[in-house]
């Protein structure tokens, strides 16, 4: 199947939905290529994966690990990989470690959460090559310093503030933009304000896509389900009756059977 691109989703905008979701391996990014039109390689597998209260604390290396193995499967969808916590802290070492990203993950862009002080990274960024994802609204990444994670863009000076940083890092060359968290009227101006895609994740049905944590839509991640998450599939419970189900039957005895032997 043709590969997307950053100018098949461009052209999406308000015309069709783009649906993005993320992974972490090579195994769930197959079985997501056919129907995800990105696939996001989420700073979320700290809490997903790593078994961790926050994405706080991942390197750059342990990133690119899992994209390529995610670039393993994704063979259609466009790639994106998270930039994260640290490895943003000026624009030139966000270009050194995007730049190592891009070399060692064949992505298709990164993405970096921020408000509108990272727009001179962005341009940097762009004017070396690399498409970059801006991530607004509510941001994991600061969860520490905001004392948890809150809806933004509650009142109306902070929604004009989301505004704005949508609009400056859409002219400091953003391909697309995440958002996340915020109201759903804000989304939908947001949206409205900017001729490039809007991804959003608790965010309202009025973005031109929307993106949820692959384990959070289909029930394995299930000591904590935010409320924007609609879960697709009981997955954990699948998982523990089919687990429960192979140690009975080795426990009895019953597995391996004679037609799962080699007799010769």
């Amino acid at each position: 199947m043709k590969k997307v691109t950053i100018g098949d989703l461009v052209a999406k905008k308000n015309r069709e939905k783009i649906v993005m979701i993320t992974a972490y391996d090579a195994l769930f990014a197959r079985l997501f290529d056919d129907y995800a039109d990105m696939i996001l390689v989420g700073d979320s597998l700290n809490m997903s994966f790593g078994g961790k209260n926050e994405t706080i604390g991942l390197s750059v290396d342990e990133m690119i690990y899992h994209a390529k193995a995610v670039q393993m499967g994704a063979k259609r969808a466009f790639l994106v990989v998270d930039m994260p916590f640290g490895s943003t802290i000026t624009p030139e070492i966000t270009l050194k470690n995007a730049v190592k990203i891009y070399k060692n993950t064949l992505c298709d862009a990164v993405k970096i959460e921020g408000s509108k002080e990272m727009a001179q990274t962005i341009k940097l960024l762009n004017q070396n090559g690399i498409a970059v994802i801006a991530h607004i609204g509510l941001k994991p990444q600061l969860s520490r310093k905001e004392g948890g994670y809150r809806v933004a863009g509650k009142d109306e000076n902070e929604a004009n503030a989301i505004i704005e940083d949508a609009l400056v890092l859409e002219a400091a060359g953003a391909k697309m933009v995440l958002i996340e968290g915020v109201p759903s009227h804000l989304a939908k101006r947001v949206t409205q304000a900017l001729s490039v895609p809007t991804i959003g994740i608790g965010a309202g049905s009025d973005t031109d896509g929307q993106v949820l944590v692959w384990s959070d839509a289909f029930g394995f991640y299930d000591e904590f389900k935010p409320k924007f998450v609609k879960r697709y599939l009981d997955g954990a419970n699948l998982i523990r009756e089919a687990m429960k189900k192979y140690a009975d039957e080795v426990k009895n005895i019953k597995f391996p059977s004679q037609e799962y032997e080699y007799t010769k």
